[in-house]
């Protein structure tokens, strides 16, 4: 067969000079495709004469294998010019200092938590939790909130929606965290001492209230708790909380259905240059509600009231927040400003301590 060795040196050399993979592959389909140039003379040998046939199969299968053999040489070859190519411009100096990331940081709730999560358990607290969607008989009833009482109204209460006929017991978006009391106490009996921390609901909107917010309560159940131990778990939880030397509590007479007796507690505080200093001053500012449980919330939790005793109270997480860090506007800690968060916000790895103080 004449002109094999002029069409294998055209073809070697038209691969050696093709300066990309596309190139590449148009003299593949030029040579060997089905109607390349090779792939039609290997055709034509189905009309030789045997001997002629034989002879010039071999000649076309070894153009054929020296052809293929230089393709894939050649996109090897192109690989890792391409592969050089992109470390060179990809290369990357590791003795240069790294590029700080932006960090990201605590929200003030989630870091309040925290820090009176260290400062109860310090006192022996544990922390107990429940369920956001309670039911009417935890929420209310439980807690010796009378049927007319009116936090039960829908005005002030999210009610899950029911369907006609439906005979199971309401259930509400619960309005505070004392059903989290109840069901650690019928859980665990008596002795306890727990605080339970979380989001609350209820239909009130303004710069000092949200729909949504956070609230933690304590609860301690003993055989001779007084008032007296309430007042210095209070004194002590905010000493530690707002890192003052002292504080002075004012306890005034007060009434909620689920303490008997009841008293709303106000800290001395100033208010001088618009700065509000904690443990000084001639203000009195009220920040939680406390008192000994109500006999009858003790028997709703399975604990008889002849033979134990204790005392619960209530403090706004959020409200807590506003005043140790001066935060003035109680919407901004749910509007997910960027701008707001890199300002309040705090180390993800300063972690509330005592020993080593709680805000870093």
């Amino acid at each position: 067969m004449q002109g094999l060795d002029t069409l294998k040196a055209r073809y070697l050399s038209a691969i050696a000079a093709a300066a990309d993979e596309a190139a590449l592959e148009e003299v593949r389909l030029t040579a060997l495709g089905k109607k390349g140039e090779i792939s039609l003379k290997m055709r034509d040998l189905g009309q030789m004469e045997p001997a002629q046939r034989q002879a010039a199969g071999g000649l076309l299968n070894a153009l054929k294998d020296e052809v293929e053999a230089a393709l894939r040489a050649r996109k090897a070859a192109l690989g890792d010019a391409a592969l050089n190519e992109r470390l060179r411009s990809e290369w990357l100096d590791v003795t240069l200092p790294g590029r700080p990331r932006p960090a990201g940081t605590i929200h003030p709730v989630s870091q309040v938590m925290d820090e009176l999560t260290a400062i109860f358990a310090d006192m022996g607290f544990a922390v107990a939790e429940g369920p956001q969607v309670e039911s009417d008989w935890y929420n209310f009833d439980a807690l010796n909130m009378a049927p007319e009482h009116p936090a039960r109204q829908e005005h002030d209460t999210f009610f899950m929606a029911r369907t006609e006929g439906d005979a199971r017991p309401p259930h509400v978006l619960r309005t505070h965290t004392s059903p989290v009391q109840i069901r650690a106490m019928a859980a665990h009996g008596a002795p306890i001492r727990v605080i339970a921390p979380g989001r609350v609901y209820r239909m009130d909107m303004d710069q000092t209230h949200t729909p949504m917010f956070h609230q933690v309560e304590g609860l301690a159940i003993d055989r001779d708790i007084s008032m007296a131990n309430l007042k210095w778990v209070l004194e002590e939880f905010c000493r530690a909380f707002f890192e003052v030397p002292s504080v002075e509590l004012r306890f005034r007479a007060s009434h909620f259905p689920f303490t008997e007796p009841s008293a709303e507690v106000d800290i001395r505080c100033s208010w001088e240059g618009g700065q509000l200093k904690i443990g000084q001053g001639d203000k009195w500012m009220e920040i939680l509600g406390s008192g000994m449980v109500h006999p009858k919330v003790l028997e709703a939790a399975g604990v008889d009231p002849a033979q134990w005793q204790g005392f619960a109270f209530g403090i706004g997480i959020d409200r807590l927040a506003m005043l140790k860090y001066g935060i003035p506007d109680l919407r901004a800690f749910f509007e997910s400003d960027l701008r707001w968060l890199r300002h309040y916000g705090f180390a993800a790895l300063d972690m509330p301590d005592l020993a080593g103080g709680l805000s870093g």
